[in-house]
């Protein structure tokens, strides 16, 4: 057997055969969208889980580290705590006579590769009203947001430590020792600078 082969084998085992996590998460759906638990509609969702999962295989994602349960929850209230605070903010400026003009885009080159987190970023990022992930480029792990209140070049620069700050709290919640360290690391150079 040649290498290709060898490596189109064990990919497509990858990608395929049994997915339990994708199943349940999938009949939960399926129990959502019916409005209703009851054993049938649970069977039923786990059936189309099952099915779903054998004809549209996901992929494997990568994820070395562990949730850590207290900035877990700093993660979640922060992250309340933005989509109020900007929810407000956009309110203001809809309402204003004079909004502001234009917006901008911003390139932020993420410190941790990784694409569980760097979806979970755009997520939270894209849900706080004024900003929105526009493009991820998963190769160069660079995000471009778009920050519809950013007018200047101070405003460009407190956009990226914003989207940078989300990336911290992320990896503090989910990360392993080894991201830990590469966050932590570059978040000390930048406050000893």
């Amino acid at each position: 057997m040649t290498p290709g082969r060898i490596r189109q084998r064990i990919s497509s085992r990858a990608r395929g055969g049994f997915q339990p996590r994708a199943i349940i998460a999938l009949a939960v759906i399926w129990v959502l969208l019916w409005d209703r638990i009851t054993v049938g509609n649970a069977v039923n969702g786990l059936i189309i889980g099952a099915v779903i999962t054998q004809i549209f295989p996901l992929p494997s994602i990568q994820y070395f580290g562990r949730i850590h349960p207290w900035p877990l929850v700093v993660l979640t209230t922060r992250f309340f705590i933005d989509l109020v605070s900007a929810a407000i903010e956009v309110s203001i400026a809809t309402l204003d006579r004079h909004p502001p003009r234009g917006g901008s885009i911003v390139e932020v080159q993420l410190r941790v590769r990784n694409e569980l987190y760097m979806t979970i970023i755009s997520a939270l990022v894209s849900l706080v009203p004024g900003s929105i992930v526009v493009e991820a480029r998963r190769t160069a792990n660079v995000l471009y947001v778009h920050g519809f209140h950013v007018t200047t070049p101070e405003g460009l620069e407190d956009l990226r430590e914003d989207v940078l700050a989300v990336e911290t709290r992320v990896v503090r919640a989910l990360g392993s020792p080894e991201e830990l360290a590469a966050v932590m690391g570059e978040t000390t150079a930048k406050e000893d600078a």
